[in-house]
C-alpha cells in the first residue's frame, strides 16, 4: 500500500525563499447538489490516496450533517408557506 499524501497546507523553502501558503478557496455549500459534488470530490480524493481515508471519512460525515440540515431548511419554508396559504 502506498503512503497517504496529507492536503495539509506547509510552507515550503526553494532556494533559501520560504514560501507560505495561500488561502484555500472557499467551498460552495449552499444546496444538497453542491453538497453532493463536495462529498463526491472527497471520495475520490480518498480512492486517489490523496487524502488520507479517516480524514475523508470525517469529511463526508460533516457534509451529511450540512445535507440533512439543508433538508430540514427546505422542509421547514414549505410547511411554513403551506401553514400561511391554508385556511
Amino acid at each position: 500500500m502506498t503512503p497517504r499524501k496529507s492536503r495539509t497546507k506547509t510552507a515550503q523553502t526553494i532556494d533559501g525563499t520560504t514560501l507560505l501558503p495561500g488561502p484555500t478557496p472557499p467551498i460552495n455549500l449552499h444546496d444538497l447538489e453542491a453538497v453532493r459534488r463536495e462529498m463526491a470530490r472527497v471520495y475520490r480524493d480518498m480512492r486517489g490516496h490523496q487524502i488520507d481515508t479517516q480524514d475523508g471519512t470525517r469529511l463526508i460525515y460533516a457534509l451529511s450533517q450540512i445535507g440533512k440540515l439543508h433538508e430540514a431548511v427546505e422542509l421547514e419554508q414549505r410547511i411554513t408557506e403551506l401553514e400561511r396559504i391554508a385556511p
